[in-house]
C-alpha cells in the first residue's frame, strides 16, 4: 500500500481497482461483498449505470462554475431536495461538499438567528453525549465522544453535551437566555446505532418550539432513506427548524446540505456563508439520481423489507456472540462480546466488508441495492466468522 499518505485511518490490507452493485474487486481480481457503501456513501452501490450516465453527461457539459452564477442542474437538485424534505418543514438549502460542512452551516444559522432575535449571549448549542458531527475544530466541539477530542483543543466555545434519553436533563439543558439550537441524530451511528426514543424526540419538539430555540437534526449517516423513509426524523412524526445531509446524498460524489424551516430559511444574507464547490454541477447530477431513485414507489418499502430480512437472520442465529441487534432500515448495529476489529479483519480475507462503531459493536450500512442472496451470502461468511472468533 502506498506510504505517501498520513497516516490517519486505521486501514486495513487491501486496494479496490473497480466495482459493480454491492460488489468490490482488487488488483488481484478478488471480489468482495461491500456492506459498508463507504459509511453510508455509495448508498445505490458502485457504478450504478444511472448514476454513472448522469455524472458521463454533465462532464461533458461543464465540472464547475463559480457561485457569482447558478447552474441548471444545481437548481433542479436543489428543488427537488427541498421537495423532499417538506414533510418536516423544510424551505430552502444551502450546498456545501461534507456533512461536516453542513453542521457548521447550521450551527452559524442558529447562532445569528439567536443573535438578530435576543441579542448576544444566547449562543450556545446543545449536543448529545455519544454523538458525532464532524471533525472540524468547530464540529469536533459538537461532538459528545471524548475520545475524538485528544489532542485538538482548545475548542470552539459555546457548546455542552448531555445524554440522550434524559428529559430532565434535556429540560435543564434548553435555558433560553442561553441556548441558540439543540443538534441532534435521530440515530447516532458513530457510537453504535442508538435509535433516540420517540418521546424523547417528541419533547425535544416541544421544548425548542416553546423557546424559540432551533431544532437541528444531523441526518448525514441516518438520512436520504437510509432508515426506512427519507429523513429519520420524518417517522417520529415532528418538524424541524434545520436538517444536515450528506453521504449518500450524492451516492458517491461530495455533497452537503443544511436545509431551514420557515424560521432559518432567510438567516443568512449575501457573503454570510459561501463554499467554493457547493452545488457543483457534477454532485447535482447524481443526487438528481439519487432523489429520483429513492423516492420511486416502493423503493423505501422494499429497503425496510431488506433491513427486517438483515435483523431476523442474526436474530435467528441466537449467537452467543451476539449481545445486541439495533437499527431500522438498512442502518443496523450488532454488539458483540469480543473486539469488533478482528473480526472486520477476518471478514476482509473471507471477502467481507463490514464496519465497526467503538470496541465492540459491528455496524452494516449496505447499498440500498443489494439483494436477498447477496444478504444471505454476506450474513454466512459473518456467521462463520463468529463461529471461530
Amino acid at each position: 500500500m502506498a506510504d505517501v499518505f498520513m497516516n490517519t485511518y486505521h486501514r486495513l490490507p487491501v486496494t479496490f481497482v473497480s466495482g459493480e452493485g454491492a460488489w468490490l474487486r482488487d488488483g488481484a481480481g478478488k471480489k468482495y461483498l461491500d456492506f459498508t457503501a463507504g459509511i453510508a456513501v455509495n448508498c445505490l452501490g458502485h457504478a450504478y449505470p444511472p448514476l454513472v450516465k448522469a455524472i458521463s453527461e454533465q462532464a461533458a457539459k461543464f465540472n464547475h462554475v463559480c457561485n457569482y452564477y447558478q447552474s441548471d442542474v444545481a437548481e433542479a437538485f436543489a428543488e427537488k431536495l427541498v421537495a423532499a424534505c417538506a414533510p418536516v418543514g423544510m424551505r430552502k438549502v444551502f450546498l456545501g461538499n461534507s456533512g461536516a460542512e453542513a453542521n457548521e452551516g447550521a450551527c452559524k444559522i442558529a447562532r445569528k438567528y439567536s443573535l438578530k432575535n435576543y441579542g448576544p449571549r444566547r449562543h450556545t448549542i446543545v449536543s448529545l453525549k455519544g454523538s458525532f458531527h464532524g471533525r472540524t475544530i468547530t464540529t469536533l466541539s459538537a461532538t459528545g465522544q471524548e475520545r475524538f477530542h485528544r489532542d485538538f483543543g482548545p475548542f470552539t466555545e459555546g457548546f455542552r453535551f448531555i445524554p440522550p434519553g434524559d428529559l430532565e436533563a434535556l429540560d435543564r439543558a434548553l435555558a433560553p437566555a442561553s441556548v441558540a439550537g439543540l443538534l441532534l441524530e435521530a440515530i447516532q451511528g458513530e457510537s453504535g446505532i442508538f435509535p433516540l426514543a420517540p418521546p424523547y424526540i417528541a419533547a425535544a419538539a416541544k421544548f425548542c418550539a416553546e423557546r424559540d430555540i432551533l431544532l437541528m437534526f444531523d441526518e448525514i449517516q441516518c438520512g436520504v432513506g437510509r432508515t426506512g423513509t427519507f429523513l429519520a426524523c420524518e417517522a417520529y412524526g415532528v418538524k424541524a427548524d434545520l436538517i444536515t445531509l450528506a453521504k449518500g446524498l450524492s451516492g458517491g460524489v461530495p455533497v452537503g446540505a443544511v436545509l431551514a424551516g420557515e424560521k432559518a430559511a432567510d438567516v443568512f444574507a449575501v457573503s454570510d456563508h459561501g463554499s467554493t464547490f457547493g452545488g457543483n454541477p457534477l454532485a447535482a447530477a447524481a443526487g438528481l439520481v439519487v432523489l429520483e431513485t429513492v423516492q420511486a414507489p416502493h423503493f423505501l418499502s422494499e429497503l425496510v423489507r431488506k433491513g427486517e430480512r438483515f435483523r431476523k437472520v442474526l436474530t435467528s442465529w441466537q449467537h452467543p456472540k451476539i449481545r445486541e441487534i439495533r437499527g431500522q432500515g438498512l442502518m443496523i448495529g450488532v454488539d458483540i462480546t469480543t473486539e469488533a476489529w478482528p473480526v472486520l479483519e477476518r471478514a476482509l480475507a473471507a471477502g467481507l466488508l463490514i464496519l465497526s462503531a467503538g470496541t465492540h459493536t459491528l455496524r452494516f450500512l449496505p447499498p440500498y441495492t443489494i439483494t436477498d442472496a447477496e444478504i444471505d451470502q454476506g450474513l454466512a461468511l459473518l456467521k462463520g466468522i463468529l463461529d471461530k472468533s
